[in-house]
């Protein structure tokens, strides 16, 4: 499998140290963010899942670990929104680049407002974080998937 994505490239180009993971993606999968760290060998709250939401109507990225769920109520607060929901697969895939399943925070095609769940970047342990392609993961630093995003440490799950 090639690791050359739009995602490995931003961060190559911005200079921040990454290694990449390969595993064989199941599309069938109920949760695919924790069949991913399950086939990686690594802890789910430090395997981070980017998932596209509407804030009013507006793009936005969240990134979050594989084992939480998204609280809409604090995604809409956090982009300064009243209303959140689910970005529809399609729309993201338009407007990310990346297939579903394969979505990254990095490299998108269009950048958006990001936010990272603060206890998913808490710490200086290591983040896999998708590589823009089903199948592959980049482990890099908390601060330097925050920096390359361009995005903010804020509260986004349920409790």
């Amino acid at each position: 499998m090639s690791t050359a994505t739009p995602a490995t490239r931003a961060l190559q180009n911005l200079k921040i140290a990454f290694e990449t993971l390969e595993y064989d993606y199941d599309p069938g999968a109920d949760r695919i963010g924790l069949q991913a760290a399950a086939a990686i060998g690594a802890d789910p709250a430090r395997v981070l899942k980017t998932l596209m939401v509407e804030v009013d109507g507006k793009p936005a990225c969240a990134v979050l670990p594989a084992d939480r769920t998204l609280s809409m109520k604090r995604v809409a607060a956090a982009f300064g929104g009243k209303s959140a929901a689910m970005m529809a697969p399609d729309k993201a895939e338009r407007l990310t680049g990346f297939h579903t399943g394969g979505i990254s925070p990095f490299g998108q095609k269009r950048r958006v407002p990001t936010a990272f769940e603060a206890t998913g970047v808490a710490g200086d342990a290591p983040v896999v974080i998708n590589g823009g392609k089903r199948g592959l993961m980049m482990r890099l630093g908390p601060a330097d998937a925050l920096r390359a995003a361009e995005a903010r440490a804020l509260a986004l799950c349920a409790d």
